[in-house]
């Protein structure tokens, strides 16, 4: 896992979390770390246990110079496409970062310029650069606790377990009960075979 300090300035990573989710936000963070910083079990969130990903996220919320969470809620995603969506929302993480940084480093392999700041875009960046996998940490962990809340709101979707992804019981209990204010009405919500009313 590199640091990317290979230079004397400082570098955010991004990432964003829930972009393949029928229902809830798609969740950015944005995170600068200090040039030292170093911790052997933070990597990409999709490959950590819950345990470790809630310490990980207490952690890195002490220890960076400063980080940025924001939400992009289903209207939004249903009006400009979650691709876009996703984009907004690593950039206003980053607007949330009280120090400006002088590189961005993206995961994934699209990015729209923020600020004139230079960036690059990092395929798998998740698992090669410390500050875009603690990015993923804090998207992941700050997404799931919001659809943790809106879970008993609905409790019949399961989103405590499956966070809102295209999971057959989640795709179930569409059919059976109809889509909540929560659904992103532009995804694919059920199977061509089967018919839902909004």
């Amino acid at each position: 896992m590199l640091s990317f300090y290979n230079l004397n300035f400082s570098v955010a990573g991004t990432d964003e979390a829930g972009r393949g989710c029928l229902a809830g936000p798609v969740t950015a963070a944005a995170v600068i770390l200090p040039k030292n910083f170093d911790n052997k079990l933070i990597n990409d969130s999709k490959t950590l246990n819950l345990a470790t990903r809630n310490n990980l996220k207490n952690c890195l919320e002490k220890e960076a110079i400063c980080y940025g969470v924001a939400h992009v809620f289903m209207e939004e995603i249903d009006k400009i496409n979650i691709l876009n969506a996703s984009i907004l929302a690593m950039h206003r993480a980053l607007e949330k970062l009280n120090k400006t940084p002088n590189h961005i480093i993206v995961d994934g392999n699209r990015f729209k310029p923020f600020k004139d700041i230079p960036y690059e875009c990092i395929i798998k960046g998740d698992g090669k650069y410390m500050s875009i996998a603690a990015a993923s940490i804090l998207a992941k962990t700050h997404r799931d606790a919001y659809m943790e809340q809106i879970h008993q709101e609905f409790p019949m979707y399961n989103w405590k377990k499956n966070k809102g992804y295209p999971t057959k019981e989640h795709r179930a209990a569409i059919e059976k009960y109809g889509v909540t204010n929560y659904h992103r009405k532009s995804f694919k919500l059920l199977p061509d075979q089967l018919t839902i009313d909004f």
